[in-house]
């Protein structure tokens, strides 16, 4: 495992895990790959505003999306109603 924390990167144990993750250092496995964030972190005022933002055309984006799907949605079963009436069952007689 390594802990890392900005250009500080350790060698540790298992047993070292909830020191470093709590001194803030993310810790990582063999692959690299982050097992846990270290605590106390802050993200930067403009990247937390740069993120509501995006997040807010992102939903827009969506409500924009799920009523023109609607509307085609609605406009698709409209249309195939009025082009196939229901079809009425032939009467047969059992002799037939």
């Amino acid at each position: 495992m390594r802990a890392t924390k900005g250009n500080k990167e350790y060698m540790i144990d298992g047993s070292q895990q909830k020191r470093y993750q709590d001194a803030g250092f993310d810790i990582l496995n063999e692959l690299g790959e982050v097992v846990a964030y270290g605590r106390g972190k802050t993200v930067p005022y403009d990247e937390h505003m740069r993120a509501i933002a995006e997040i807010e055309v992102l939903r827009k984006r969506v409500a924009d999306l799920e009523s023109t799907t609607d509307t085609a949605a609605s406009e698709e079963v409209h249309d195939v109603m009025e082009a196939e009436p229901p079809k009425k069952a032939g009467t047969k007689k059992a002799s037939e």
